[in-house]
């Protein structure tokens, strides 16, 4: 029976891949490489066969995340019966191991090569995921967590590693749509996501889901392996020490202002999502006074708001510098949360998470374009190590409260104290709003 169930849940796996692959055919023949044509000269974006092979590979990542969170999320609630705590450890589960091994793997990200690198993590992901299946048939539930637990140990190896591709293959004019079409990806399983994971898991249950979750994972490994050979890098010949590279990553951070001035904002943002992100379920539960499912609802208008933004930076990529999209950003998902702590009303609520939506590409595109622009080759990995547990850090910190904090106050005094802390980390970025672009371009040469 168990097999059966396995054959199903792989054929619905493989079709909304195809799905997905003629979605991005279709895309790439049509809007995205006329845009690129009136860029100018340059060589097509979705002509590289890196951008390719990675933005395959973040499709089958994307629905096996999203397979996985929303069958554990609605797992754990069902066991538990809704118990905040051990909802928002899920959470912890999942951001944790960024704060604790980011800067470890971004060193190592620096040192190793790339495709190298992210194969095997895509490939150790997903045979933890099958020993967690295994363990789940014949143990107990809680190994659930450990699914979460250790494919984001992974991703800190791997997420750098996929940065630094971008760096050394894309031109200077080419990053910011580059990343815009990247995070259109994820605006698109914004809203994929939660109806492909909730469907998942009340078909086929906790095990398949588990299932198509480690098979995403081999499909991703797959998708890499079409990307062209490592090249033997200076990184490998170094004799310092892993030390040495850390200390050399912290000076580098701190003597680049827009760096500095990018993990403050980046330290205001980690605490305020902390705060709301584990406890969006309750804004439907108790505020709204909806079944826990209709959750997806809310994530659908925030998705959908994520691709209408993604596309609008996509087509202005080359008229808005990454810092004034960022504050932008900032400034409108502050007012979005606010609105959200206020709301009672399922359509005003909605209309908040479109806007969260619709400007949240601004943020993410803005903060990986400043991170690739402002950052050589050779540190990305540990500019990306630094600045990343500044926001998980920081995140993980008030998502570790966030459950007690449910207890003591009310969701609108969290999603309102959640506001203000958007809006200090716009205050942080405020001094570099007219920097000027860089000049430099780091020549792919240089890396050959």
């Amino acid at each position: 029976m168990f097999i059966v169930s396995l054959l199903k849940g792989v054929l619905c796996h493989f079709g909304v891949v195809l799905y997905l692959l003629l979605l991005s055919r279709i895309l790439t023949g049509g809007f995205i490489l006329e845009s690129n044509q009136l860029a100018g000269g340059s060589p097509s974006l979705f002509g590289n066969r890196v951008f390719q092979a990675i933005i395959m590979s973040g499709l089958f990542l994307q629905i096996g995340i999203w397979v996985r969170n929303f069958a554990v999320l609605l797992f754990v609630m069902e066991q538990t019966k809704g118990d905040p705590f051990a909802v928002s450890m899920i959470s912890v589960a999942e951001f944790a191991p960024i704060f604790i091994f980011s800067f470890i793997g971004g060193t190592f990200a620096d040192r190793w090569r790339p495709k190298r690198t992210m194969v095997w993590c895509d490939i150790l992901s997903a045979i933890s995921v099958f020993a967690v299946l295994v363990t789940l048939m014949f143990g107990t539930w809680q190994v659930v967590f450990f699914a979460t637990l250790l494919s984001a140990i992974l991703s800190q190896f791997s997420q750098p590693s996929g940065m630094k591709l971008f760096k050394m293959h894309l031109p200077e004019e080419q990053i910011q749509a580059g990343m815009s079409v990247y995070q259109t990806v994820f605006a698109v399983f914004m809203v994929l996501g939660p109806i492909l994971g909730t469907f998942a898991f009340q078909a086929f249950g906790i095990n398949i889901s588990i299932a198509i979750t480690g098979m995403a994972f081999l499909l991703s490994a797959a998708a890499l392996a079409f990307l062209p050979q490592d090249r033997v890098m200076e990184e490998e010949n170094r004799t310092t020490s892993l030390w040495e590279e850390m200390k050399s990553g912290i000076k580098y951070v701190l003597n680049k202002k827009e760096l500095s001035q990018l993990g403050l904002c980046f330290l205001a943002a980690g605490l305020g999502l902390g705060f709301v992100q584990p406890l969006s379920i309750f804004l439907v539960t108790e505020q709204l006074g909806l079944p826990k499912e209709n959750l997806q609802w809310l994530l659908t208008a925030n998705g959908i708001g994520m691709i209408i933004g993604g596309a609008g930076v996509m087509i202005f990529a080359k008229k808005v510098p990454p810092q004034k999209l960022l504050i932008f950003g900032m400034l409108a998902n502050g007012i979005g949360l606010a609105a959200m702590g206020l709301s009672t009303n399922l359509w005003l609520t909605l209309g908040a998470e479109f806007l969260n939506g619709l400007m949240l590409p601004c943020i993410q595109i803005g903060i990986n374009t400043m991170i690739l622009q402002r950052t050589e080759s050779a540190f990305i990995g540990r500019v990306n190590g630094i600045l990343s547990p500044l926001f998980t850090g920081s995140m993980v910190l008030t998502m570790s409260a966030a459950g007690i904090l449910k207890q003591q106050f009310s969701l609108t005094a969290i999603f309102e104290s959640a506001a203000i802390l958007f809006i200090i980390g716009l205050l942080f970025i405020l001094p570099i709003y007219n920097m000027k672009v860089e000049q430099k371009q780091e020549v792919l040469g240089s890396q050959d």
